[in-house]
């Protein structure tokens, strides 16, 4: 880390000899050469001193200003608080629960599951179910598959399927 701090010390002094050598009217193919940098480095450097501003050799943020991809503030708080009045109401409260409350509520546009995802992700609202899971007495269909079928394949204990149960590729 303080190897670091000294790294930028240096650069920065480089930055302003350069430009100081430069002003006295040395060319720039010597500054370059001497410091082993490309031309278009020391112009840079040039411009950036004649800019006015005081700490013009100091290396400016890369980050961008603005991600245009970042889902609408208001549409995250909304996520948000459908989220928590679904884990109040102690019922299903994942993404696809919540997708399904923003359409009933007609919030346009409504986010993806993955985008839902991220929100909760970010506001650490991805919180596990505590205890066993409790049945709500939701009659399930029977399924009509057993194990102790022969299978067409040769592989025994496999389920037998229907020709339009297997995946179409």
């Amino acid at each position: 880390m303080q190897q670091e701090v000294f790294m930028k010390k240096d650069t920065q002094q480089e930055r302003l000899w350069a430009v100081e050598r430069f002003s006295t009217g040395e060319s720039p193919q010597s500054i370059c050469i001497s410091l082993g940098h490309p031309r278009s480095w020391l112009y840079k450097w040039i411009e950036r001193s004649l800019s006015g501003d005081p700490l013009w050799y100091q290396d400016k943020s890369r980050k961008p200003a603005h991600n245009a991809q970042r889902t609408a503030v208001e549409i995250e708080a909304i996520v948000k608080i459908v989220r928590l009045s679904l884990y109040n109401k102690a019922v299903f409260c994942g993404a696809q629960a919540i997708q399904w409350e923003l359409e009933e509520l007609g919030v346009k546009p409504v986010p993806s599951l993955s985008t839902i995802n991220r929100i909760l992700w970010r506001n650490d609202l991805t919180n596990r179910r505590t205890g066993r899971y409790q049945p709500k007495g939701k009659a399930y269909p029977a399924t009509t598959i057993s194990r102790t079928q022969s299978n067409p394949s040769g592989r025994s204990g496999w389920p037998v399927l229907p020709y339009r149960a297997y995946p179409l590729l």
